[in-house]
């Protein structure tokens, strides 16, 4: 039984999520890139003394488990070697638990009187970190020593004195190192604003006390899962969910899941799941464990805080060598994708459990188109993470302009492009006929089209899914519609693969058009209301046809 009083503890809980979300919001404005200032994609953590998270800054859920498999690779190596003023720096799966190269750790050491009390931790996906394709989201790449510049955890400032060499080092091997450094600058400043806010939390309240809510935080966390866990039906529940596969001729690759529920506990077992591919889909398993927690945090019903203390009642096993928990050599820089597909395979298990409390089948996350080349001699690089389409619920039609659960990210604003690369958006909106059909219906899938407009020759590479594997539906819904991915070239339309493994080349002219898929629906087609679906083909989301033939509108 906590002797914290209640009331304290909620004020200390918000108050490590006021710093944690003080840190995302400088790390935005700070960014220099369109990939964190603009689509989000970084994350920001408080971790205490053990590196166990505290509190995350409101960006990517799927960052969430991976703080603590990190700082545990990071205190290990530098243990008795940590001081005031060291920042550290690290990205490799393999060596720093990192996630994928272009995901770039800052973290920074909180000390107090000389004694370690905290962490604060960032992480952001950088526009390039070299390999063999521009982003180095690299598809193609066959083993990570393709896929760019790998970082051990190193000291990037040791007591305050900078490490000039390591600068030097990413600099040469990234096509865009102003990005890259503008980047990694925010990455620090947020850091230290993050240490310098929570150095004030301990003046106002003292070391013991901030120290002593910190671990308590962690037990009421694991007490509330436990709690929610109980209220749940025991029992294992399967699902298998595919991602399409690589390139030209893909073969399917299979994400198994099986998840028990047992009194307060719950354990998720990925045995069954493909060998890891020659392909930058492969997952490290502190990704794995990420996307897993989200999945499972989004059907909790309380609030439970945002730290490691819920970790504890969760049990994830991978096999060793598979796409979800993959080894050295493999290649991962893509690996997203199959973030994304574990939510979605985690989502049609406890559909089996908690039909109430989860979405039909979505667009399976980001599509995510890169452009690069150089233009006035300067090299670019361009990629976005473009979503998002949901599958319907039990209690409402799918949403559709709002970002995959597994990343709260955004569409880059079509003026930002613009203003900022040889491109022209030529068209962005809704697609008529697209959501699943069902008493409540999926989202649509929407439409964006790129024209290239660079003087010199540029390349395009893409990452997208569920083309073969359509958005199931649940209870009676009907499946969403898969993704189109056209070049059109002198007006000649070429389908490309979803899962692009060698750049394609750009031409002034040539345009990229993507329909994202759409979601499922739920629940059968002839139980929806008559007056939604009307409402449906005034607003132009389904035409006559569809209203007839799906929903029997007369």
């Amino acid at each position: 039984m906590s002797r914290i009083d209640p009331i304290r503890l909620e004020v200390m809980k918000n108050a490590f999520d006021a710093i944690a979300d003080e840190m995302a919001l400088m790390l935005m404005r700070a960014a220099y890139s369109p990939i964190v200032r603009d689509s989000m994609d970084y994350s920001t953590a408080l971790c205490d003394a053990d590196g166990q998270t505290l509190a995350q800054g409101v960006t990517t859920p799927m960052h969430l488990g991976s703080f603590y498999d990190a700082m545990q690779h990071l205190m290990q190596r530098y243990e008795g070697d940590i001081h005031p003023g060291d920042v550290f720096i690290g990205n490799d799966p393999y060596v720093a638990a990192g996630q994928h190269l272009p995901d770039i750790y800052i973290v920074e050491p909180i000390f107090h009187e000389g004694r370690l009390v905290a962490w604060t931790t960032t992480l952001a996906h950088h526009a390039d970190v070299g390999g063999i394709v521009p982003g180095s989201n690299a598809l193609g790449a066959e083993e990570i020593y393709q896929e760019g510049l790998r970082l051990p955890f190193l000291k990037l400032y040791d007591q305050g004195v900078m490490n000039a060499a390591i600068w030097e080092i990413i600099g040469l091997n990234v096509r865009v190192p102003e990005m890259v450094y503008g980047d990694l600058r925010a990455q620090m400043a947020a850091s230290h604003a993050g240490r310098r806010s929570f150095l004030e939390l301990v003046a106002r309240h003292g070391i013991e006390d901030v120290l002593a809510c910190a671990h308590e935080l962690h037990d009421y966390a694991e007490r509330l899962g436990r709690a929610e866990i109980r209220d749940l039906p025991n029992g294992t529940y399967h699902f298998t969910d595919h991602l399409d596969g690589l390139g030209e001729n893909p073969e399917p690759i299979v994400i198994q899941i099986a998840l028990t529920i047992h009194d307060d506990t719950i354990s998720v077992d990925f045995a069954g799941s493909s060998p890891q591919v020659k392909g930058g889909v492969n997952t490290p398993i502190p990704f794995t464990k990420a996307s897993v927690y989200t999945a499972l945090r989004s059907v909790m019903l309380s609030d439970v805080p945002n730290c490691h203390g819920f970790e504890r009642v969760v049990t994830v096993t991978a096999p060793k060598g598979t796409v979800v928990n993959s080894v050295h050599p493999a290649p991962c820089g893509a690996r997203g994708i199959t973030g994304y597909r574990i939510i979605d395979a985690m989502f049609g298990a406890l559909a089996q459990a908690l039909p109430d409390r989860v979405t039909a089948d979505g667009m399976g996350g980001s599509t995510v188109p890169t452009f690069a080349g150089y233009e006035d001699g300067r090299a670019f690089v361009f990629s976005e993470t473009v979503m998002g389409t949901w599958g319907a619920t039990s209690a409402h039609d799918g949403q559709v302009g709002v970002p995959h659960m597994g990343a709260n990210q955004a569409n880059v604003p079509v003026e930002m492009i613009e203003a900022s690369y040889p491109l022209r958006i030529r068209r962005y909106g809704i697609v008529q006929d697209t959501g699943g059909a069902g008493r409540h219906r999926g989202g649509p899938s929407f439409i964006r089209e790129y024209e290239y407009l660079g003087e010199t020759e540029g390349v395009m590479s893409l990452r997208s899914d569920k083309r073969d594997f359509l958005p199931h539906g649940l209870y009676g819904g009907s499946e969403g519609t898969g993704p189109v991915n056209i070049l059109i070239r002198d007006g000649i339309e070429t389908m490309l693969p979803v899962l692009v493994t060698q750049p394609y080349a750009m031409k002034k002219g040539d345009v990229f058009r993507h329909i994202s898929p759409s979601g499922g629906g739920f629940g059968p087609a002839a139980e929806r209301p008559e007056a939604e679906v009307r409402s449906d083909l005034e607003a132009g989301l389904i035409s006559e046809e569809v209203a007839r033939r799906d929903f029997g509108l007369v």
